[in-house]
């Protein structure tokens, strides 16, 4: 880790007592929220308050995702948006963070095509911010650092997003070079955090009263593989279960081709750990799992969920699918209707496949019209309405421990949360009840959520 000591030091003798304000704005996944958590916590340590509007701030970072071609034109809009803004305000500094950096390409046309960025960070290279960001002070112009450090940075600060849920990366990267996807391309191989660092990290949010940890990685199922098998995922989830405190532990993404017996003998053993699994299978079609270079079939997915059904019937489980692989026939979209039916799925979280440039699927002549792509996409999500309906009838009259975490944007008076069972919950209440488990026992159920009422605040 670079020793950014005297860089620190320069940095807040510049900015003096004037305490510029910062504007951080997070696209994509959740580990790119928890990116966003470090990068405040580096400014913050040197002096910089934040705002949420980009019109006040003295420093604007952009924290980028590369998942779909779409998000890259997104932000490459805003930033040209901020061409004037910059133009008004001369001493406003511009960054750029995230995964869209960590291509050389794109950090190279952000230097050619917009002046007005002054900096460009990796995903990996947050520790590099306060030296670039010196040099934006000190009028260098353009710098870039978007090397591949294996430096997690454990002593970093996290300006965290709220005082009650809590984002906590296990590992970074991706082997599994799935046809579809960049993030081998951006985040690089896997590297896995120390155990010792993360069951730190999680005991001091468990004393700080957090009631939500979220364990984060591309595939957490493959965490400690290359640590020499010290500790596979499954040890990792009873070592944190053990640590005093009232909380719960989620994690996601979970592939299934290593979603092993040990890893559901954990999920049932440990009280802490969630009762539900999200498991991405993204398509019901062996062929297309195969052309999506996936290393498993929907057979072997399906003997997994069979499984877990066997030791609980009503355990919840959640999906990612794409629709219209390129030449995704009707019989094979048509077993990936059969799956969900099958498995029964609380929720799904559907994308129309999107050509991603550098990505294998890029290079395949792609025959299927998008009208196509688009009736199937509404057909999926209506087969997924009557699943979630029918399946969600199951918790009424049932009581459910709930985190309560906002208001409902719909329903004034009532505030929503997340069952352990991560099931959309709401009910009566008022603001005060937000960063608690209560007890509400089911009334009401929908497609998308239940419905409840408070029987009890659960301050055990």
């Amino acid at each position: 880790m670079k020793d950014n000591t005297n860089i620190n030091a320069e940095i807040r003798r510049i900015i003096g007592e004037s305490s510029p304000l910062a504007y951080v704005r997070s696209f994509g996944c959740q580990l790119n929220v928890s990116d966003g958590e470090k990068i405040k916590g580096v400014l913050s340590s040197l002096g910089y308050g934040f705002t949420d509007s980009e019109q006040d701030a003295d420093l604007i970072i952009l924290n980028t995702c590369a998942v779909r071609e779409s998000a890259e034109d997104r932000v490459f809009g805003i930033v040209g948006s901020m061409k004037k803004l910059k133009e008004r305000k001369p001493g406003l500094m511009i960054g750029i963070a995230g995964c869209m950096t960590a291509q050389s390409r794109i950090a190279e046309k952000i230097k050619t095509s917009y002046p007005q960025v002054d900096f460009v960070v990796g995903t990996s290279a947050i520790n590099a911010l306060p030296e670039l960001l010196l040099g934006a002070l000190q009028g260098r112009g353009f710098s870039a650092d978007i090397t591949e450090y294996d430096d997690f940075s454990e002593a970093a600060v996290q300006v965290r997003e709220s005082s009650f849920k809590a984002s906590v990366p296990i590992m970074f990267g991706c082997n599994n070079f799935c046809t579809y996807c960049i993030v081998p391309y951006v985040r690089g191989r896997e590297r896995s955090r120390r155990p010792e660092d993360i069951i730190s990290e999680v005991r001091g949010l468990a004393a700080d009263g957090y009631k939500e940890i979220m364990l984060l990685g591309q595939n957490v199922n493959s965490y400690g593989k290359d640590l020499g098998g010290d500790m596979s995922f499954p040890q990792l989830l009873r070592e944190l279960n053990a640590i005093d405190g009232d909380f719960v532990i989620r994690f996601m993404s979970s592939h299934p081709k290593d979603a092993s017996p040990e890893l559901i003998d954990a999920i049932f053993d440990c009280e802490k750990v969630a009762k539900h699994l999200h498991l991405p299978v993204q398509s019901g079609s062996s062929e297309v799992l195969r052309r999506m270079n996936r290393n498993y079939t929907a057979e072997k997915y399906l003997g997994i969920v069979d499984e877990i059904r066997r030791r609980d019937p009503g355990f919840s489980l959640t999906t990612d699918i794409i629709v219209g692989f390129p030449n995704e026939t009707d019989e094979e979209f048509a077993e990936t209707l059969a799956l969900i039916r099958r498995v029964g799925y609380d929720n799904i979280y559907s994308f129309i496949y999107s050509k991603r440039s550098g990505t294998k699927a890029a290079e395949i002549e792609d025959t299927t019209p998008e009208d196509v792509k688009s009736r199937r996409m509404r057909e999926l999500l209506e087969v997924q309405r009557e699943v979630s309906a029918e399946g969600y009838k199951r918790f009424l009259g049932k009581t459910l421990r709930v985190l309560a975490d906002g208001e409902s944007r719909k329903h004034p008076g009532y505030i929503t949360g997340k069952s352990d069972e991560f099931i959309i919950v709401e009910f009566e209440g008022d603001a005060s009840l937000i960063g608690r488990f209560v007890r509400v026992q089911v009334t009401e159920t929908m497609n998308w959520a239940v419905k409840g009422k408070v029987i009890l605040e659960d301050n055990l």
